[in-house]
């Protein structure tokens, strides 16, 4: 993934259009984030079967991005000062041992 590309990657900051947007090869995708196996193989059977849509299946993979984002972004908002300093005080000390 190209830094100078934004549309080359999902950024914590990117709102559920911008998901929506960047999504090329739905199926692919959805085996590396979709955490439920047996919900996982029932959409590949479906999918390969021709009884789902590839837009349902990106309507699916946008759900399941959305929710990662947002608890990416509910951690993030929950960082205090104390917590970054920790985290940047034992990596910075483990780097020098």
């Amino acid at each position: 993934m190209s830094a100078s590309d934004p549309n080359s990657a999902i950024y914590v900051t990117d709102s559920v259009k911008d998901i929506k947007n960047k999504i090329y090869i739905p199926i692919k995708c959805l085996s590396f984030f979709l955490e439920d196996d047996a919900e996982l193989e029932h959409i590949k059977k479906e999918y390969g079967a021709g009884r789902m849509l590839t837009g349902e299946v990106k309507q699916r993979l946008v759900q399941v991005l959305t929710e990662l984002v947002e608890r990416h972004r509910t951690t993030l908002a929950n960082v205090t000062e104390e917590v970054h300093t920790k985290l940047i005080t034992f990596f910075f000390n483990k780097s020098l041992i």
